[in-house]
């Protein structure tokens, strides 16, 4: 193979790579990596545009489109409080309780969970409570600033007791009424696909 063919065969494959991430990138999660914020157990708690990023232990008028707000200065429960839009998804296996919010990595959140506009996750052993001294998952719902709802997850690290707790990490679908994972994280970019393809020219002209 000339030169010439193999640098196109190259581009070949690199625009390939290139149309399947943007055939999901449609289809995404945002992640926000690793933030631990603090949450102050009092009133306010925290505010949390979950788009922007922006967030306040302050009422939720200093934090315009805020989605999520955990507060409270209960020892046995981490009060979740709602933005018009927003719920906070029950354990599938919880019955009808609205205390536990608890759910499982990997655990589907979209249109057919079960949501409450507001919760108070309790501490204990039953499922879909919160324990101490570990992190858990919330799964949400909350409509974004397409004015859709879009569906997400966060996680709380929670101290010895239900005061102290810490937004470790969230993320979001994208994509307006597309489920999403407990804990999902992004799929690799086009840049590592990229490079997939150019490890695969490598490889046949070996």
């Amino acid at each position: 193979m000339t030169l010439s063919n193999r640098i196109n065969k190259h581009f070949a494959l690199a625009a390939v790579a290139t149309a399947a991430v943007a055939a999901t990138s449609n289809a995404a999660v945002v992640y926000s990596g690793i933030v631990n914020i603090v949450v102050p157990a009092n009133v306010d708690g925290i505010y949390m545009n979950v788009q922007t990023g922006a967030y306040a232990n302050a009422a939720g008028s200093t934090v315009p489109g805020w989605d999520v707000n955990p507060y409270g200065t209960s020892l046995t429960g981490v009060s979740l409080y709602a933005a018009v839009g927003t719920g906070y998804m029950r354990n599938p296996g919880a019955g009808t309780s609205t205390s536990r919010t608890n759910i499982a990595a990997g655990t589907a959140i979209g249109a057919a969970s079960f949501f409450y506009g507001s919760s108070n996750a309790t501490i204990g052993t039953l499922v879909g409570q919160w324990t101490a001294n570990s992190s858990g998952i919330f799964g949400f719902k909350f409509v974004a600033a397409d004015n859709l709802t879009h569906y997400g997850w966060m996680r709380l690290a929670i101290g010895a007791n239900a005061a102290t707790r810490t937004i470790v990490d969230y993320g979001f679908e994208s994509t307006a009424a597309t489920g999403i994972g407990a804990g999902a994280v992004p799929a690799p970019g086009a840049v590592a696909l990229l490079g997939l393809a150019g490890l695969i020219s490598r490889r046949r002209r070996a």
